[in-house]
């Protein structure tokens, strides 16, 4: 069964750091390009961030402030891709998912498999 599954998600007070991880299962993620996606209530589900498969270069939303704050990064080898989030803010707080292979461009939440998400919460 191909899926992802992630971990690291906690609570956290503002200015702290977590380390989220996504593992994949079923099939080798290396050639395709994965990102994380977050949703907080009430809202819509919005891009974080993306890595490609082939040079790792790295996508980080525009509208929400985390470049600079989250580090994107993978190990093909391993199957893996995690998030680093660094001086985190109440407004970080949300579910947080992996996905892997855009249909269309990195941005869209379009991909073709998605983990489970992860629980974030950033107290003041």
């Amino acid at each position: 069964q191909v899926r992802l599954v992630e971990s690291g998600g906690g609570l956290v007070q503002a200015g702290g750091s977590l380390r989220l991880s996504c593992a994949g299962f079923g099939r080798n993620f290396s050639s395709v390009t994965m990102g994380w996606f977050r949703q907080a209530p009430g809202r819509n589900r919005e891009f974080v961030a993306a890595i490609s498969w082939q040079y790792g270069r790295t996508y980080y939303a525009d509208s929400i402030d985390v470049e600079g704050r989250f580090i994107i990064s993978r190990d093909n080898a391993k199957n893996t891709m995690d998030l680093k989030m660094n001086d985190l803010k109440p407004e970080d707080t949300a579910v947080y998912y992996c996905a892997a292979d855009p249909v269309h461009t990195v941005y869209w939440d379009d991909y073709r498999t998605w983990g489970q998400g992860t629980q974030v919460t950033v107290s003041t």
